[in-house]
């Protein structure tokens, strides 16, 4: 059922099946990679701020409709150094995973809203640090 909310229509039901269908085909595996990658990080003593950062993103490809992720205005050069760093040990290869899902997503036409969220994750698994995800008011956000 659509529902009007300050000027804008919203439907969260066509939100919710597309979170699911997500959920089943391309999410769990998304965040269990990414959990990985949080208890691996948080091991390591040192990288306990890489395995929250891959943690809060795992909970982010779980249920990406209607979030969105932006830029924190207080990040400065530590997220910076830490997204370089990210990008070395994980980020490329979480982001390779991304590529691997969306590609048999894109096959099918049900799986075409789905293949491009998974595209919309590359940047956020490149770069966490200094990011926020948000929540958004726009039933097809992702």
């Amino acid at each position: 059922m659509a529902v009007r909310r300050s000027g804008r229509w919203e439907n969260g039901g066509v939100r919710t099946i597309l979170n699911v269908i997500w959920l089943v085909f391309a999410g769990f595996w998304l965040a269990v990679g990414y959990a990985v990658a949080g208890v691996i990080s948080c091991v390591l003593i040192v990288t306990i701020p890489f395995g929250i950062a891959s943690f809060r993103i795992a909970n982010y490809v779980l249920w990406p409709f209607g979030r969105t992720v932006v830029r924190r205005g207080d990040a400065g050069v530590g997220s910076s150094i830490g997204n370089v760093i990210w990008f070395v040990v994980a980020g490329w290869w979480l982001a390779i995973g991304h590529v691997v899902t969306a590609i048999p997503l894109f096959v099918s036409i049900i799986g075409i809203p789905m293949g491009i969220a998974n595209l919309k994750l590359i940047p956020i698994s490149l770069t966490p640090m200094g990011r926020e995800i948000v929540t958004t008011h726009e039933p097809f956000a992702s």
